[in-house]
């Protein structure tokens, strides 16, 4: 399941959803992002993050269905918020649900990583000087690099 929303979300009510009643999951793995009071850039007050509706929910529908392909999960969850946020705040949650522990812990940090360098998010922040965009990051996508089996760049 896929969702893109402002509100903030609950993990354990998400959490307890997640493959409610299936008795062939041994193990979930989850992640919460949250909002920082600092990035490279300088201290944040807040950050907004913008979206193409249509557009994002279809890259995380690819997303999501690569992590399928990939490992045996039996359910998915991504919540990702959009809007101005706080330091603090809950920026997205990711949990996958498998038969083994192993498979939902790698396919959990392949979400993250995939979102991080391949969702159509832009971010603003804001700090003592003003807003400004976030760029990509190199450090993420040399995370994500090693999904591809290889530590090339795009």
């Amino acid at each position: 399941m896929i969702r893109l929303q402002r509100e903030d979300f609950d993990p354990g009510v998400e959490l307890a959803r997640l493959g409610e009643g299936d008795p062939t999951i041994g193990g979930v793995c989850a992640f919460v992002g949250l909002v920082r009071d600092r990035s490279p850039a300088g201290p944040v007050t807040a950050m907004t993050l913008e979206h193409y509706p249509g557009m994002t929910e279809k890259a995380l529908a690819r997303i999501e269905a690569e992590a399928r392909a990939r490992w045996p999960l039996e359910d998915v969850l991504i919540v990702h918020r959009h809007g101005r946020l706080t330091p603090g705040e809950r920026i997205v949650l990711v949990a996958t649900a498998s038969a083994h522990r192993q498979a939902a812990f790698d396919a959990c940090q392949f979400l993250i990583d995939w979102l991080k360098t391949r969702a159509p998010f832009w971010k603003r922040e804001e700090g003592p000087d003003g807003p400004r965009w976030v760029e990509a990051r190199a450090e993420d996508d040399d995370a994500a690099a090693r999904w591809r089996g290889d530590d090339r760049k795009e």
